[in-house]
């Protein structure tokens, strides 16, 4: 699916906001080799380990480890992560996207705010000026709260944002926040998104700023 002919087509938004991981950033490889690490210390068979990449740290913590152990599970695997950023780079288009619609873009990501902050330094990206993260927020996603916190932050209805996302998470979550979806299709197909439209990367996207908002072609 490509934007012509979607709901996308023709449309203007207030605001764009930004998944980070497999989005804006390449952080796979880092992001094996920490779960990888963290596996072997806490005895966690590999195997499932796919499935549950790009979920808050806490969420893989819960699913896989017993209850007595979450807390120290989700402390050591947010400390491989931060201090693991090698190969994690930008993916194309993301540095224009962000300078193109400087006060009009945002972040909200499933990583805390050190990760983020790790991560998004380590690919060389510029920080917006409103960035959500996990641990500013009560529910993850799919649940909308970050990016009914975004939009608020960025004081613009949320019905007027256009999301950017990579996972189908992401996609309910800002459905259920009334935003539109751009799918990137980065680490999922488009079957597996369902967004309102889909491109590889967002150096397949051009933003336009008018007097009625921002529009991508």
């Amino acid at each position: 699916m490509s934007i012509v002919g979607s709901p996308l087509e023709g449309r203007s938004f207030d605001a764009v906001i930004f998944d980070l991981d497999g989005t804006l950033i390449d952080s796979h490889a880092a992001m094996i080799r920490a779960y990888s690490r963290w596996g072997e210390e806490f005895g966690v068979d590999l195997s499932v380990l796919p499935g549950l990449l790009g979920m808050p740290s806490r969420v893989t913590a819960e699913r896989l480890l017993d209850e007595d152990r979450v807390d120290a599970g989700v402390a050591r695997i947010e400390e491989l992560e931060v201090i693991d950023t090698d190969g994690v780079i930008a993916l194309p288009g993301a540095l224009e996207s962000l300078q193109q619609l400087g006060h009009r873009a945002a972040i909200a990501t499933s990583c805390t705010t050190p990760l983020m902050e790790a991560r998004v330094g380590a690919a060389g990206l510029p920080f917006p000026g409103v960035v959500v993260t996990r641990d500013q927020v009560n529910e993850g996603k799919p649940h909308p709260e970050s990016f009914l916190l975004a939009a608020e932050r960025l004081g613009v209805d949320p019905s007027r944002t256009l999301v950017v996302e990579d996972a189908p998470a992401g996609v309910a979550g800002a459905r259920a926040a009334g935003a539109s979806v751009l799918g990137i299709l980065s680490t999922k197909s488009a079957d597996d998104l369902e967004a309102d439209a889909h491109v590889a990367h967002l150096g397949d996207v051009t933003w336009e700023i008018t007097e009625e908002g921002v529009r991508l072609h």
